[in-house]
């Protein structure tokens, strides 16, 4: 359910002894269609009272999402059920009747926003599950056409509210006291109705706090469990006419039980404790309180918060924080906000991102946390063989799928996706481009896979309404980048060793890239509006060396460490192989060098990495080029590399850095040295070992 909490004026205040007062709402409001009508049912009972003849025992059996009791207790009541497939198939029938005549007469143009808007009605006639299932794509712009969007976007804040007396009777009934006992005021019509629900703002008597009233809709849970079990039923039959792969039914389970835990308020207040202890803490994150003495099944009491939608307001800054928020819920806790659409995300004034609606939660376990990290670094990387078992360790495919074939049809469909780099990356485009294949190679969808997406895409829907470049693939990638360099999880350890090396060769650009991305992953507002090339390269520089002496960069240390000994050992070689060539005249004829081509590229990879720990501005072809059986052959070439390696213009910009770094870093560089001094006596001793026996 939305709660959208509009800006309104203060409540003044009251003595808590003082008698109940009900406070206007602004004029705004009451001209506003969702106060059009204010009866004792909304137009969802009123077309389909009949769901509401059920007894109290069957209809207060349907608390959690039980399959079998849900059809046990239609079974027995045949003429409901076929009265509501006959209501559901003659309205859908009737609207996409209409649309087909238009196509016929041609006037399909003109006619597309009153359509737009007979859907929308038609989605709150028929109530909460399809006002669910629409409210779920209604924030993709790059999806559903404007008139459409435009009309699904009402349904997350203008649905009809039914009666405030009954409100007010299920208050009392549920929490046992007098709304004059409770608060010292409340508003008498909701500031806010959606499909679950409706909210009121009210003061509560004991503390004098501003709070919201959430009120659950009555009859809601029998009404959702007939139109599941109609959804459960027709997803079998899509299923075996198509022959998916997926199964359908389960996603509808998967949803459905979601749903009812949202209609379980004390569950949602459970859920939002527990996300802002979370995730509470986050800058420029808001989480409101919940007052759990005061919350029950059908009731729920939380802190008052005013703003405006995210959706209505350009502020790319909040949007980052809501990506970063979102990477933590995703991939660092794995307890995530399923139902992030723009009613639940609001900009408060003091320019905040508050998260609302706490009834629809996801879990993400850890492997499979891992496993989409894993993914999302092949997919940016193009190691597409290892994203095809990406996508078997993350259910999508079956571990029998033909791993050549999917890789080859992975590789055509990602190809130019990721070519133009991850900051250009769509999320939304990656999902359309890969549905032809997905249906090919019959991948499944897991139950858990369609929150997680959703989760992540409406946050680019958001962010794409007014900036159609914006990219949240290419904004949360830099805290994966961060996670797989730091994290100590074997899996993700074993996964970044296997993107840095193939067959032994280290890959030193891929380093560099998740370096470089991973200081992108920043939700300050000055660094948010600029760009990592237009930052001072100095700053690079010490941020990287901080990195690498903190413990959560002992992992990338090493890699450093062992990599510098392999080129500083090579340059000595080619040193030696320099001088003896100056030396002794006659060794430079015979063109042998001991320099293997192992060494070549490691003498390629210390060059590369000064340049990267450099605030040097040297391009690209400064970096020694290494071709197949390209190995040093003449004196020239000797110096030049030795030449490279003792540039102090180069080495001394990196000196000047370490005076700033803190104390205990500076200690950590310090014993470095003896470190690396070791690496390359061993390296010595075993190519040594290797002359003499071998």
């Amino acid at each position: 359910m939305t709660i959208l909490l509009f800006a309104s004026p203060p409540i003044p205040s009251v003595p808590a002894n003082s008698e109940l007062k009900i406070f206007s709402v602004p004029k705004r409001f009451k001209s506003s269609r969702l106060y059009a009508a204010a009866r004792d049912v909304d137009e969802f009972t009123e077309k389909s009272s009949y769901l509401f003849k059920l007894s109290a025992t069957d209809a207060d059996s349907i608390v959690d999402y039980d399959l079998k009791k849900i059809s046990s207790i239609y079974r027995r009541k045949p003429l409901i059920l076929l009265r509501r497939l006959f209501q559901v198939g003659t309205t859908f029938g009737w609207w996409f009747g209409s649309r087909f005549v238009d196509g016929l007469m041609e006037r399909s143009g003109q006619m597309f926003k009153v359509r737009a808007a007979e859907l929308r009605k038609i989605l709150v006639e028929l109530g909460p599950a399809y006002i669910k299932v629409a409210q779920a794509v209604s924030s993709r712009p790059d999806l559903i056409p404007p008139s459409y969007l435009d009309e699904l976007s009402l349904l997350q804040d203008r649905i009809t509210p039914f009666s405030s007396k009954v409100a007010f009777n299920t208050i009392e009934q549920e929490l046992g006291l007098t709304i004059d006992e409770l608060f010292s005021e409340i508003s008498p019509e909701p500031v806010a109705a959606a499909s679950l629900g409706q909210v009121y703002q009210a003061r509560l008597r004991q503390s004098g706090k501003v709070v919201a009233v959430k009120v659950q809709r009555p009859g809601v849970q029998a009404a959702i469990a007939l139109d599941i079990l109609i959804l459960h039923f027709l997803a079998g039959l899509i299923r075996k006419a198509r022959k998916l792969n997926t199964d359908l039914q389960a996603v509808v389970d998967e949803w459905a039980s979601s749903l009812f835990r949202e209609l379980d308020y004390m569950k949602e207040a459970n859920n939002g404790l527990k996300f802002r202890q979370l995730y509470g803490g986050i800058q420029d994150v808001v989480v409101p309180h919940m007052y759990m003495e005061q919350t029950t099944r059908k009731v729920l009491i939380m802190e008052w918060v005013e703003g405006q939608k995210l959706s209505e307001v350009k502020d790319l800054y909040l949007i980052e924080v809501g990506v970063y928020c979102s990477f933590n819920q995703l991939l660092e806790k794995g307890f995530y906000h399923a139902d992030p659409h723009p009613g639940n995300l609001l900009r408060t004034y003091d320019g905040k991102l508050a998260y609302l609606d706490f009834g629809m939660m996801g879990e993400f376990k850890q492997e499979l946390r891992d496993g989409f990290m894993e993914a999302c670094l092949h997919l940016v990387n193009r190691d597409f063989d290892a994203l095809a078992k990406d996508f078997v360790t993350l259910g999508l495919l079956p571990p029998t799928a033909e791993r050549e074939a999917v890789t080859k049809a992975l590789t055509g469909v990602f190809q130019n996706a990721v070519a133009k780099g991850v900051q250009n990356i769509s999320f939304g485009d990656l999902l359309g481009d890969l549905g032809t294949t997905m249906y090919k190679f019959k991948f499944r969808i897991p139950s858990y896979f369609s929150l997680v997406i959703r989760s992540l895409a409406v946050l680019e829907g958001i962010a794409i309404s007014y900036n159609p470049n914006y990219k949240v693939l290419g904004s949360t990638y830099p805290w994966i980048a961060r996670k797989v360099l730091t994290d100590s999880s074997p899996q993700l350890r074993a996964s970044l060793e296997a993107l840095l090396y193939k067959e032994g060769v280290f890959r030193i650009d891929r380093l560099e890239s998740l370096l470089k991305e991973s200081l992108r992953a920043r939700t300050e507002k000055a660094l948010v509006k600029s760009q990592m090339q237009d930052r001072d390269s100095r700053v690079i520089t010490k941020e990287i060396l901080s990195f690498a002496l903190t413990e959560k960069g002992a992992f990338v240390r090493e890699i450093l460490l062992e990599e510098f000994a392999k080129g500083l050992d090579a340059l000595g070689l080619a040193t030696l192989d320099s001088f003896t060539s100056t030396m002794i005249p006659f060794a430079a004829s015979s063109s042998v060098s001991s320099l293997t081509e192992e060494d070549i590229i490691n003498l390629r990879n210390l060059r590369h990495l000064m340049l990267l720990l450099s605030t040097s501005q040297r391009s690209e072809t400064s970096i020694v080029e290494v071709k197949e059986g390209n190995i040093y052959r003449n004196q020239t070439t000797f110096l030049e590399v030795f030449n490279q390696f003792t540039s102090a213009q180069e080495i001394l910009p990196i000196l000047s850095i370490i005076p700033e770094l803190p104390p205990e870093l500076q200690q950590q560089l310090l014993r470095l040295p003896a470190d690396l001094a070791g690496r390359l006596i061993s390296r010595s001793a075993a190519r040594t070992i290797r002359r003499i026996f071998l």
